[in-house]
């Protein structure tokens, strides 16, 4: 068996693999989503809500939405703008 020598810029290239590896698994798992469009199911697993929480939604023009056939479909980052937009900051 043959004797390996390991140098410091091969410890560097490791490293830096290691980060981009570990990068990529943080952002996985940051609960973006990786789909652009959701379908009904997900944006109501997503949001907690019923079917009926999610008509309402559509028929008062809160949550915008875009139908293909006969499927909806609504866009993730139109979702969290939404969230985003109706945060309540409380000052006491």
């Amino acid at each position: 068996m043959g004797t390996t020598i390991i140098t410091t810029e091969d410890l560097h290239e490791f490293k830096l693999e290691l980060l981009n590896d570990i990068k990529q698994l943080l952002k996985n798992q940051s609960g973006e989503y990786p789909k652009k469009w959701l379908k009904s199911p997900e944006v109501r697993n997503l949001l907690g809500i019923s079917p009926g929480t999610l008509q309402n939604l559509r028929i008062n023009g809160t949550l915008p939405y875009t139908k293909v056939g006969g499927v909806l479909y609504y866009d993730y980052k139109e979702i969290m703008d939404l969230l985003e937009k109706n945060r309540v900051h409380n000052t006491y």
